[in-house]
């Protein structure tokens, strides 16, 4: 099958999109703030003291989080508060991300290092 040069560029956007994704949701301490923002919206602040990071270092999660469209940010006041874009599909796929890494052993411990953390997203 030949693809047209239209088709081959949106297929490669497709993978950058994907690959932003994937880098996105490749670092713990981002799975981490997605299970936090489940149960609704937080401010850095708050983001920081669940979590024992310094502010500069939520930030720049939440701004790779944000750049990937999972999570948003509105403002009230001078606060910027943070939410998890709901979707159906992330909430599909962190489940079964974590259902793949039991079955396949690729479990990293990270929570070792932050037991008051949940395990799970």
């Amino acid at each position: 099958m030949i693809m047209s040069v239209d088709d081959a560029a949106d297929q490669a956007t497709q993978r950058k999109k994907m690959a932003a994704l994937f880098h996105a949701l490749a670092d713990p301490t981002r799975l981490l703030i997605l299970e936090h923002l489940k149960t609704g919206e937080h401010k850095v602040k708050e983001l920081t003291e669940h979590l024992g990071l310094a502010q500069s270092t939520v930030s720049a999660h939440l701004a790779c989080l944000r750049e990937s469209d999972l999570v948003s940010v509105r403002t009230q006041g001078r606060a910027s508060l943070y939410s998890r874009t709901e979707s159906t599909q992330l909430s599909l796929l962190l489940t079964q991300a974590v259902a793949l890494a039991s079955v396949t052993g690729s479990e990293h411990h990270w929570h070792e290092e932050h037991p008051n953390q949940p395990e799970e997203v």
